[in-house]
């Protein structure tokens, strides 16, 4: 019975070694194919075949998601394609996967450049300030550094200059409106003043014209009485010459 009991135990022991070192060589297998796809996209990024890179380091990535390399290195790949806002948060990503202080120092700082070509040149100088906090004596960092803050400066002085711009053509188009409206005014007014005397010389020739034939109605009626004064004078005339002394 003891002896049985040794085989069977003997056994067990066996089939767990072999269960761990399956277990092992999974591991180290799939560790290894997910650096075999990180390679491969490092030999494509070499060849400036960015975006087949982009696909090996993604392959990497469906094998271990939080493989910081793989994510690091498929920010650079979209990077080199353009597409800068993809690029950002992978390199954001990997920033706060990584505890490598230098590679972290490096995540933050290609995540100012993707935030500088993208034109968010604010973000960019916090990006640029955290990295050079990790690692202090970055040339690139500072140099980058510099240059976003001189961007900016001359954005903001740009965007014043605009403004400015704005407000005196603002200013101009009221002024010209103003003046417009006084050009306005003042037409309407002469069109008002003329309209005004038109109606008065017209009232005057109406007038006049009424004058007028009251004028004829008066030489008509005093021609009128002339005549019949005539008659009368005339008739009075007649009746003395029939007037005779016998």
């Amino acid at each position: 019975m003891k002896i049985l009991n040794y085989i069977r135990l003997k056994n067990i022991r066996n089939r767990l070694l072999i269960l761990y070192l399956l277990i092992v060589a999974s591991v180290v297998t799939y560790g290894q194919s997910e650096k075999k796809y990180v390679r491969q996209g490092n030999r494509e990024y070499e060849k400036n075949k960015f975006s087949e890179s982009e696909i090996s380091y993604r392959r990497a990535l469906d094998k271990n998601k939080s493989y910081p390399d793989a994510v690091f290195n498929t920010g650079d790949a979209l990077y080199k394609q353009k597409k800068y806002d993809d690029a950002g948060k992978q390199f954001s990503e990997n920033s706060t996967m990584n505890e490598n202080r230098l590679k972290k120092a490096a995540a933050i700082y290609n995540l100012g450049n993707s935030l500088l070509m993208a034109n968010k040149v604010k973000e960019s100088i916090e990006a640029y300030k955290s990295s050079l906090k990790i690692k202090p004596d970055s040339p690139e960092a500072k140099y980058n550094l510099a240059y976003a803050q001189d961007l900016l400066k001359q954005q903001q002085q740009q965007q014043e200059q605009k403004q400015n711009q704005d407000k005196k053509d603002q200013n101009k188009n009221q002024k010209n409106n103003q003046e417009n409206k006084k050009n306005q005014d003042d037409q309407k007014k002469q069109n008002n003043d003329q309209e005004k005397k038109q109606q008065q010389q017209e009232q005057q020739q109406s007038i006049s014209k009424e004058d007028a034939e009251r004028l004829l109605n008066a030489i008509a009626n005093d021609e009128k009485n002339v005549q019949e004064k005539v008659k009368l004078a005339k008739a009075a005339k007649e009746k003395v010459r029939t007037l005779k002394n016998w």
